[in-house]
């Protein structure tokens, strides 16, 4: 009877010890959910280690009533195995015996293996708290950081404005003031802006001076012989003063006004460092109501250049028209700090302008990660230019880069002459404090492949601290031998101009041991002037005469043409709430889509492929082909928009509003 009283207590210590070890599997499980829900909570992570602790407890109090029990049980199997019992009676309590003491070896076994995990659990728990503790308090840091710069650039720009007026009166003064804020500057500035900084110091190679034709001609005559001025006079001259013709068909000229939204772009934006933009949903407030796709056919507003350098004899004088056209495609950009709208995969944009402008263009998105669009063009004057540009952008706390991708073409088909050059890029500053404002920066290399003219650009970056006039771009346009004929000067936002070079020399080497060149020029003639905007313009996103037509309503373009994205058009009536929600509804509609081409790619391939082919969209109306001049593969156009528009059939379109 007494053993028999010890084994039902025994019984009952099991029972708790197994409801004890239950409850400890929930709750262990319960705090791997918070852990996961917040694994910074420095709070939390004490209070796991404590309630794992607790639970520990509880098992070695299990484990010392097994012992006692199981000892106890071992003694009245003892008492048992004095007595005279049967053989098989016998066998069947030594069995019994050997399993209650692996029962009572394999507990403490288990309770050895619990204190082993528990100091494990807290070993490693106290350096993951410490890491994710530095980890927080750097991200703070920083914040605080790039806030502080942005308060200290705001205020040197305030204090240079407001000093500038009084430098004439006090020269002293000016100059200590401007020598503090270039240094503090420099060394506040992140490494990409100290970079520009460095660029300013050697802003242009050469130097133009300005001479008398005549005396030209007699010291060009003296080394190449005599220079026939007529064709440079007759094609380059007013070549930016094209009077606009009266439209053909009657064009609006105004949008509803921008809302007055207040949104706060630092609480967006503080948490996408170092991301790429295309990948950060952003709500249509920091939009204007166009897509990516009509800001590329805004580069055609300066189209008459192109029309004009057909006539061009001469290859160098193309070549500054060429050059001149380059440039204005950026004068949009000035006041345009809004982003537009990424195109839905497939998306489209025509401009049918034969009557009115002499050309036709075709925009399709032919990639959405990353975004890329291809763009051709045919002009019945003469020319064809195409293009498949790819915009990575990055931000990085103070400013936004912007990067285009991809090489663009222009082709004069009665002289052969192919054109071949890569945009700048683009930078927004002021991202958290101050005005935002937009700058062009970098070089870009215009060659002629069939004649191999060059023509190097230099966007010089801007600064308060330049002598420099603001937005300049400089330029130098080389023959084929690569002997200096013209050089070109202007800016990007206002126009440009081009001067005939008719000698050249090196310059006496500077403090610093750097050599310029000297170019004797010809008095500059204007290539390109900016079209004023249209009046109120600051209300309509700064648009310009063309943008404002861009998203006009017409009849007969395909489905999936950027004049009938709803989210857009809504924007554009001012409903941003609305435009908001159809976004969403877009973006979710174009993440359905591309699950769908992976399931279906998914069922005749490994799921790595799957993935691959689902990403590689196959354009409509473009087809990837090598391209022999830049050796990369490349969206060109393939031909059928134009027959489909006319016949209507627009059945092979995808649905993607």
């Amino acid at each position: 009877m007494k053993g028999r009283g010890c084994w039902e207590t025994a019984s009952v210590r099991s029972f708790c010890s197994s409801r004890c070890l239950n409850k400890f599997k929930k709750d262990d499980s319960g705090d791997d959910d918070d852990e996961t829900a917040s694994p910074t909570d420095k709070s939390e992570l004490h209070n796991t280690i404590k309630n794992l602790s607790l639970k520990l407890d509880d098992l070695s109090t299990c484990n010392d009533l097994i012992a006692k029990h199981g000892a106890a049980l071992q003694r009245s199997l003892n008492e048992l195995d004095g007595l005279r019992i049967p053989y098989e009676s016998s066998e069947k309590l030594k069995a019994v015996n050997e399993r209650a003491t692996l029962f009572r070896i394999t507990s403490n076994a288990m309770i050895n293996a619990c204190r082993d995990f528990l100091e494990l659990a807290e070993t490693h728990s106290r350096k993951w708290q410490r890491a994710l503790q530095y980890e927080q308090e750097q991200r703070i840091h920083l914040e605080e950081t790039i806030e502080q710069l942005a308060k200290q650039h705001n205020s040197l720009e305030r204090a240079f404005r407001s000093g500038a007026s009084g430098r004439a009166a006090n020269p002293t003064k000016s100059f200590s003031e401007g020598s503090f804020l270039t240094s503090k500057g420099e060394d506040s500035e992140e490494d990409e802006d100290t970079e520009y900084f460095d660029a300013m110091e050697d802003s242009t190679s050469f130097i133009t001076v300005i001479t008398e034709a005549k005396e030209d001609r007699k010291a060009e005559s003296g080394t190449t012989g005599p220079v026939d001025w007529t064709s440079s006079d007759n094609v380059l001259d007013g070549a930016s003063l094209v009077p606009k013709e009266p439209p053909k068909v009657k064009r609006r000229v105004r949008i509803p006004d921008k809302p007055n939204y207040s949104l706060n772009l630092w609480s967006i934006m503080k948490n996408c460092i170092g991301r790429e933009l295309s990948k950060i949903p952003m709500p249509v407030n920091f939009n204007e109501p166009l897509s990516m796709l009509q800001r590329l056919t805004e580069d055609l507003e300066y189209h008459h250049l192109l029309d004009k350098a057909v006539h061009c004899t001469s290859s160098v004088e193309q070549m500054c028209l060429v050059a001149a056209f380059s440039v204005s495609s950026y004068s949009t950009t000035v006041h345009r700090i809004a982003k537009p709208f990424n195109p839905m995969l497939g998306e489209t944009f025509e401009l049918d302008r034969l009557d009115e402008m002499g050309l036709r263009s075709l925009c399709e998105q032919v990639s959405h990660h990353p975004p890329a669009a291809a763009h051709y063009v045919f002009s019945k004057n003469g020319w064809s230019l195409w293009q498949e540009i790819t915009i990575s952008s990055k931000f990085r706390g103070k400013y936004l880069s912007i990067m285009p991708l991809g090489a663009i073409h222009l082709e004069f088909q009665a002289s052969g002459n192919h054109y071949v050059w890569r945009k700048s890029t683009s930078t927004v500053h002021n991202i958290i404090v101050g005005k935002l404002w937009i700058d062009q920066t970098g070089d870009i290399e215009i060659v002629n492949h069939k004649t191999k003219d060059r023509c190097q650009l230099k966007f010089l970056p801007y600064s308060y601290f330049s002598k420099e006039v603001a937005r300049k771009v400089t330029g130098v346009v080389s023959d084929g031998q690569g002997k200096a004929q013209y050089v070109l000067s202007g800016s990007w936002d206002e126009q440009m101009e081009c001067s005939k070079i008719v000698q050249s020399s090196p310059s006496s080497p500077s403090l610093d041991g750097k050599q310029k060149t000297v170019y004797q020029t010809l008095p500059a003639k204007l290539l390109w002037k900016k079209y004023p905007l249209p009046e109120n313009a600051e209300n309509m996103y700064y648009f310009s005469e063309l943008a404002l037509t861009l998203n006009e309503h017409e009849e007969g373009v395909a489905p999936t043409d950027s004049r009938l994205r709803p989210d857009q058009r809504l924007m554009e009536k001012g409903h941003w709430d609305e435009a908001n929600t159809e976004k969403q509804r877009l973006e979710e509609k174009q993440r359905v889509s591309r699950r769908r081409r992976l399931e279906a790619c998914s069922r005749g391939c490994s799921s790595e492929d799957a993935e691959k082919e689902a990403d590689t969209y196959m354009p409509l109306w473009f087809e990837k082909r090598l391209d022999p001049l830049t050796g990369e593969m490349a969206c060109v156009y393939k031909g059928g928009y134009w027959e489909a528009k006319e016949k209507q059939e627009w059945h092979m379109c995808p649905n993607i509003f």
